[in-house]
């Protein structure tokens, strides 16, 4: 039988059995080091960060900060910048393009001894007749024809010879005649002001050129942030962070953070989320993980926050790690604490071994060992009840009130509606009617009649058999410990008695 430990412990009533004690805490960290053996550490992170990612209550001004205090960290910094610049690269271009626009002079660098970049900004092609002019292109024609006094004779053409300004003004397609390599390089070597010009500047402000070679401006704009503390660049940077979604903010940051790094922003998301949080809101996964971990006080390390969170928030993912073929000896060695759990004597159960035990450990060694429990409990639920009778069966042993939802309701039921059948065994009361039967049978007979005039009543049963077998495995449940309030199949149910008694159990053990 599985205990849900859903009765709240009677401290005056326990009798400490230190052998009892010592075996199931043994057990428990037998159960961490076997979930250790079976899942890489680089995996446990990502997971974390998957949870993190899920917080839904950060506020813009709180991610802001977060990530502005860890870009400002020597010993991440770098690779946070560079991340989150290939993160803007993306999804606002145009944001640094301002940036860079207010400083187009430093691309005359950028182009020099470099034809390859030469072309792919100043080239430009012609279709359908018409002109489609590269940003480039258009800004360094806009540029001469406007500044001719200065830079018309650093044009360089194709033909045999040059092309007046009076000429271009009525057929600007002429400057497709333009050669574009050596006309850069003239400019760059004798026109100076194009660089620092309005119609560059406006070519490079939508961030178009960063394509063009995405190292060179992620190393230009770290130099930026932190050689030349340049405001405009940490402006920009600030407005980012503060509109963008946390969950994209995490998931293309977090996974660059060193271990130090990623702890301290856990411990502070946390930190601030939990008092906004009553224990009773435990509906979203993530944030029951960051109210756990904003109870644990002293922190431990990174490792401790690693296996809390895949015991609570990715259990699914774990259980689903340890069901793969590959790992049958974790799978050996987890059924054999089950049983050695299990042949413990119950009283005290184990539950209560733990939360009377708290004040001589840690916090986050005592909300561990909860979380290691809770999930010894998910792998029971998920591997032990397989069918509606193995949950009914775990309603009534452990007090809790179900209906048969009428979802999935069978059609030949009869009586009282489903809804409406309380206490803990609903299926008693349904009826078959007898006229209904009859009327099966008939039908049995008229649509199952061999070539010989014979009834085929096997076959018949056995498709109706297969039909029931169905029904009956996508049976859902209505449960007390919700108000009878949503439907539950047996798919949902070990998740949501996971949360349940989870959220249960850390009431008692903040609160006691």
């Amino acid at each position: 039988m599985i205990d849900l430990l859903l009765t709240k412990p009677n401290w005056n009533d326990v009798v400490d059995d230190q052998d009892s004690i010592r075996s199931r805490m043994s057990l428990l960290t037998d159960l961490e080091t076997v979930i250790w053996s079976a899942v890489d550490r680089a995996e446990a992170r990502l997971w974390l960060c998957n949870t993190v990612a899920g917080f839904n209550c950060v506020t813009l001004l709180h991610q802001r900060d977060l990530f502005r205090a860890l870009l400002r960290t020597p010993r991440t910094k770098r690779d946070l910048a560079s991340q989150l610049l290939h993160f803007m690269f993306d999804t606002s271009p145009h944001k640094l393009g301002s940036v860079l626009a207010r400083r187009s002079h430093v691309l005359e660098k950028f182009f020099q001894g470099n034809p390859k970049r030469v072309l792919l900004w100043f080239s430009c092609s012609s279709s359908g007749g018409g002109l489609e002019q590269g940003k480039g292109f258009k800004a360094l024609s806009q540029f001469a024809f406007k500044n001719r006094d200065i830079c018309w004779e650093e044009l360089e053409w194709k033909g045999k010879h040059g092309q007046s300004p009076a000429v271009v003004a009525t057929k600007p397609h002429y400057f497709l005649d333009l050669d574009i390599q050596k006309t850069v390089e003239n400019f760059l070597e004798h026109v100076p002001e194009f660089w620092s010009s309005d119609e560059f500047a406006e070519s490079v402000k939508d961030g178009d050129i960063f394509f063009i070679d995405r190292s060179f401006f992620v190393q230009y704009f770290i130099d930026l942030m932190y050689k030349e503390e340049y405001k405009d660049i940490w402006d920009v940077v600030n407005e980012f962070l503060g509109q963008q979604p946390f969950s994209s903010l995490c998931g293309r940051l977090l996974i660059v953070l060193e271990d130090q790094d990623l702890c301290y922003l856990v411990e502070s998301l946390c930190e601030s989320l939990g008092p906004r949080m009553e224990l009773q809101q435990f509906n979203d996964i993530s944030n029951l993980f960051a109210i756990l971990v904003s109870k644990c006080g002293a922190y431990g390390s990174i490792d401790q926050l690693l296996l809390l969170n895949a015991v609570t928030a990715q259990r699914r993912q774990l259980l689903r790690l340890l069901r793969d073929e590959e790992a049958w000896e974790p799978q050996e060695k987890i059924n054999e604490i089950v049983s050695k759990m299990s042949a413990i004597p119950s009283n005290p159960n184990i539950l209560t071994t733990i939360l009377k035990n708290k004040y001589k450990m840690k916090t986050i060694e005592v909300i561990k060992y909860v979380g290691l429990l809770s999930w010894l409990l998910y792998y029971r639920l998920s591997r032990e009840c397989q069918n509606p009778e193995s949950w009914e069966s775990l309603f009534v042993n452990n007090q809790i009130g179900f209906r048969n939802s009428n979802k999935h309701t069978l059609p030949e039921r009869d009586g009282p509606s489903e809804e409406d059948c309380s206490g803990f065994d609903s299926s008693s009361s349904v009826r078959v009617k007898s006229r209904r039967k009859k009327k099966a049978r008939k039908k049995k007979r008229t649509y199952y009649r061999d070539e010989d005039g014979d009834d085929d009543e096997l076959l018949d049963y056995d498709s109706a058999s297969q039909k029931l077998v169905s029904l009956s495995n996508t049976r859902s449940w209505l449960l007390s410990t919700d108000g009878y309030s949503s439907g539950l199949s047996s798919a949902d149910l070990p998740e949501y008695l996971h949360r349940q008694c989870l959220s249960r159990w850390m009431t008692w053990l903040l609160k006691k």
